[in-house]
């Protein structure tokens, strides 16, 4: 399958270069650097609208004691310590692949505001079609990752490390 897809990156590549476009393709992220520009956006499942932010209290709200909704101990703990509005995850217009999991999401200030670590289900078809309209990267926020160091883990050094950077 790699190959294959090499030779259409390949064919898709000289197309765009006999024509003048070869500026305008976008790259795939075949172990090479990738930049994925979007907008925090939220979209339509049906008639349901899919919010573009879950928080602290949706996630406890959606916490049942069984899996998949069991949380670990630690976290039920830190329940009356959290800022219950804290964004917990967000959805962006990103177009993602297989292996972006990790990759940092930043803002047009150059912030860190997320890790991105999956997509929708719309999304999964995205290695050969996006869909601007529902194909959706979901990343952790950086204010839920500060919270769970600082107020679950206790992992204050860390914490601070991250915020002002090594000292």
């Amino acid at each position: 399958m790699h190959e294959a897809q090499g030779a259409i990156a390949r064919a898709q590549f000289a197309r765009a270069q006999a024509e003048g476009k070869a500026d305008t393709l976008y790259p795939d992220a075949t172990f090479s650097p990738r930049l994925s520009y979007g907008t925090v956006k939220g979209w339509q499942d049906g008639a349901k609208t899919i919010a573009p932010f879950t928080n602290f209290a949706g996630m406890y709200k959606h916490a049942t004691g069984s899996d998949p909704f069991r949380l670990p101990q630690v976290w039920l703990d830190a329940k009356p310590h959290l800022t219950l509005s804290t964004n917990l995850d967000f959805v962006s217009t990103n177009d993602i692949v297989g292996g972006n999991s990790g990759s940092p999401v930043i803002n047009r200030q150059g912030d860190v505001v997320g890790l991105i670590f999956d997509g929708n289900l719309d999304s999964l078809a995205g290695d050969l079609y996006y869909d601007g309209e529902r194909n959706r990267a979901v990343s952790t926020d950086t204010s839920a990752i500060m919270a769970a160091l600082k107020t679950v883990y206790h992992v204050d050094a860390l914490a601070q490390e991250l915020e002002q950077g090594h000292l």
